[in-house]
């Protein structure tokens, strides 16, 4: 069991919170949702906006009905599905009805078969995947999450969407707004890369710049959501965090689905909040308890930045809680310094038998060109973090190359061109004439 939830949670108030806000929301149909549960001391609460437990301050997440029955005849149903996230909805926090509502219908983006950057690692033929969500409606796996977080704004009579954000969930939430009708107002540090702030304000709801860490701008949401300017708001991370949080099981569902319903032996999953990373761990084993999947072992390897590596430090040094650092990092994406599922990634990397690795930013702008160069896709920062640990677990033999491995992309490079920018340009610049090609030696 993970250490210190009540580190995570120390809000004045936040029980008192807790009570009213289910009080305001019975009978809603999130479809197989049947609670929240609390991950520290397993008490139960009736479906609503909050997000920490009265009784020990620990992370609530979802309780389900699963569907029981014919695995066969549930295989069939999921492949029948529309081909993004919504296949899944009898395994998610959604409505029947929800594919027949406005909403960016994200998912089922590509598993690549990577043979050119196996050959690069030292990876056997036909076991390295990258799955690639840039993919998705605004280029990052963030519209999965927003998606699920949607539908619960809708049940809960919100009529604003927000977020605390470094820059992918800030899009994906105006832009998710934006398709459904809903206002939105979303938070971020002031030092984003241009192309993230310039992609969350086009959607036309609020952008509002914080200065401070992404740390200090999620504790700035902590405060809104408690005070009543915050009232009708729905923070996708904040009260709607268990709902939200279910959007990345659909990575899980969807890598074993593509590979012909089998579970991957080996994921490297990017940690920034590290809750894409539980999640998925909680995908598969939901997938093995359906009967959907074979159980058998896998390892489950986080990755970090460098400059903001508090997962890959505790883990190194054998701790069970993370102390938080300040990041110094091109992956902003990641730079979360005080991330709220640290302590659980640690339980699964031990259980599944797997590490937290991190890279410096060198290494990560050699692995954005590397997989670019190799496979033809452009990953942003976060991406090149997931490659670049890749490598070096198989460097240090803690990665096996004979096994299947996927490698998550998270995100489009376009969004972060300053990383490359400065190492990246034309191979010549010449006259326009045969004879100058000839002499730039390119001919």
């Amino acid at each position: 069991m993970a250490k210190c939830a009540m580190r995570k949670m120390r809000r004045k108030g936040l029980a008192s919170m807790a009570v009213q806000t289910v009080a305001t929301a019975k009978n809603v149909d999130l479809g197989p949702a049947a609670a929240l549960s609390c991950r520290e001391c397993g008490e139960r609460f009736p479906l609503g906006p909050i997000f920490a437990c009265e009784l020990c301050f620990g992370p609530l997440e979802i309780a389900y009905d699963l569907p029981a029955g014919d695995p066969e005849a549930l295989r069939k149903q999921i492949e029948a599905g529309p081909a993004n996230i919504w296949r899944y909805a009898p395994l998610l926090p959604v409505p029947a009805d929800v594919a027949d509502k406005p909403n960016l219908n994200p998912g089922w983006t590509k598993l690549v078969q990577a043979d050119n950057l196996a050959r690069e690692l030292g990876v056997e033929p036909g076991k390295l995947f990258v799955k690639d969500d840039s993919g998705n409606p605004t280029h990052s796996f963030k519209d999965r999450v927003v998606a699920q977080a949607l539908e619960a704004a809708r049940a809960f009579g919100f009529t604003t969407l927000s977020c605390s954000s470094t820059g992918n969930l800030a899009g994906a939430v105006g832009a998710a707004a934006a398709r459904a009708g809903f206002r939105s107002c979303v938070f971020i540090p002031h030092d984003l890369e241009q192309g993230k702030v310039v992609m969350a304000a086009v959607y036309g709801g609020d952008l509002v710049g914080i200065e401070g860490t992404y740390d200090d701008v999620n504790r700035f949401c902590s405060e809104l959501i408690g005070d009543p300017l915050g009232e009708g708001w729905g923070f996708v991370n904040v009260n709607l965090r268990p709902y939200y949080a279910e959007g990345s099981k659909t990575l899980a569902y969807e890598i074993c689905e593509q590979l012909g319903w089998r579970l991957p032996d080996q994921l490297v999953i990017p940690i920034a909040s590290g809750s894409q990373l539980t999640k998925i761990d909680k995908g598969l084993q939901e997938l093995i308890k359906l009967g959907l999947v074979e159980d058998k072992p896998y390892k489950i390897f986080g990755a970090q930045a460098e400059g903001c590596s508090p997962v890959s430090a505790a883990f190194k040094a054998g701790h069970d809680v993370v102390r938080p650092q300040k990041p110094n990092t091109i992956a902003k994406s990641l730079a979360i310094g005080n991330p709220a599922d640290g302590p659980y990634v640690l339980d699964i990397a031990r259980r599944t038998g797997g590490v937290v690795e991190d890279v410096d930013d060198e290494r990560i702008v050699d692995a954005i060109k590397l997989l670019a160069r190799t496979e033809g896709i452009f990953a942003e920062t976060a991406g090149g973090v997931t490659v670049g640990v890749t490598r070096k677990l198989i460097e240090a033999g803690l990665l096996d190359p004979a096994l299947t491995t996927v490698v998550l992309n998270t995100g489009d490079g376009l969004k972060t061109l300053d990383a490359v920018a400065p190492t990246t340009g034309p191979t010549a610049t010449i006259r326009p004439s045969l004879d100058a090609f000839r002499d730039a030696g390119l001919a």
